[in-house]
């Protein structure tokens, strides 16, 4: 029987369990994994930081794999009629279409009834297949599904299913425009894809900012484009104030974007931000307490917008995978780490200890 990897319980290792592949309901695909990313957002659950997690559960919400069956004829985003053996990458949240922020407010990334795999559907009952760590994938009815041609690296395109589709969201929220100076707060997958929207859209000057084991990551950054980079570790907050004020005509950045999610990051990002700016913040995914922001100073008397970011929908899926396609930026760097699948575990201690900038699993 095909097997997956459950998280049931909190800070344990993952445990390796086979399911039977049950009858497909109507409207839902049977999809062979071919490789799964590990999120961030997969180690805040193992951690037990997501209050959405169910137990047991099979993680992972980022997949690429081929359609093995189909419960009906399909077609994907394009029209384009789905067939056994096509290679597929899909919308991670199946939204309602109904509820008020659907229907009324035209936001479904926050759908009250948002089905998310790998996320917030336990694997207890049948079909169990709802998560990407592990051999198949049950697509439910309704999930948007995106062909992707055949000579793509799977491992490659994984990322941009919640890492760039986040990050489009947050560009489209942040309006970045020709000439804008951006500050990106953390070198991982979503800084980077952060960064290629915000280079994609004309920014004049990137600085993307990291800390101590984020070398690699800033490396990176600057093979994507970035105009400057900057290490917290050797830097102090004000000579990164300073730094920002000198390369941006001492107003301070159009935009700032946390990837961190860290309250240091946070109060620091507030007060790099120009008047007028956009400070947005797609890295607090999990509670992270208070705060010291001084709303007068650094948000009222500058005008400043916080901007918050909810994971992504179906468009934000589409502009990350064609920003992939495009072949404009090195993301087949990002994925520095392969695990089997019965590593997975394994994995995701990479991802804890930043010495991945991105793994996958290979089921």
């Amino acid at each position: 029987m095909p097997k997956a990897m459950v998280l049931e319980e909190f800070n344990k290792p993952l445990v390796e369990v086979e399911y039977p592949l049950s009858k497909l309901g109507q409207g839902e695909m049977l999809v062979k994994l071919e490789a799964s990313g590990v999120c961030g957002s997969d180690v805040h659950m193992w951690r037990g930081k997501d209050h959405r997690t169910p137990l047991p559960l099979i993680l992972g919400h980022e997949g690429v794999g081929r359609v093995v069956e189909l419960g009906q004829t399909r077609r994907d985003i394009y029209g384009q009629p789905l067939r056994p053996d096509d290679l597929v990458i899909w919308d991670r949240g199946v939204t309602c279409n109904s509820c008020y922020y659907c229907a009324v407010k035209k936001e479904p990334s926050l759908c009250v009834n948002r089905k998310v795999y790998g996320i917030n559907v336990s694997c207890k009952d049948a079909p169990h297949f709802r998560g990407c760590y592990a051999e198949y994938l049950v697509l439910f009815e309704g999930t948007k599904v995106l062909k992707i041609p055949d000579d793509v690296a799977p491992e490659v395109l994984v990322a941009a299913s919640c890492s760039g589709a986040t990050s489009a969201h947050t560009h489209q929220l942040c309006g970045i425009t020709e000439g804008d100076s951006v500050v990106i707060q953390g070198p991982g997958p979503v800084g980077l894809f952060a960064l290629a929207f915000a280079l994609d859209s004309g920014a004049a000057t990137t600085i993307v900012i990291g800390a101590q084991g984020d070398e690699r990551r800033l490396k990176l950054a600057e093979d994507f484009g970035a105009t400057h980079t900057l290490n917290v570790s050797d830097t102090t907050e004000e000579e990164r104030r300073r730094f920002v004020m000198a390369h941006t005509g001492g107003h301070g950045a159009d935009v700032v974007i946390d990837t961190t999610g860290s309250p240091k990051a946070l109060a620091e990002g507030v007060r790099l931000t120009a008047k007028g700016g956009t400070y947005a913040l797609p890295g607090v995914a999990v509670p992270i307490g208070q705060v010291p922001i001084s709303f007068y100073e650094d948000v009222a008397l500058k005008n400043v917008r916080i901007q918050g970011v909810w994971v992504s929908d179906t468009r934000h899926l589409y502009q990350a995978v064609k920003l992939v396609l495009s072949g404009r930026y090195p993301f087949d760097k990002l994925v520095t780490h392969k695990f089997d699948l019965e590593e997975a575990t394994r994995a995701m201690e990479t991802m804890e200890r930043k010495e991945a900038i991105k793994a996958v699993l290979r089921p």
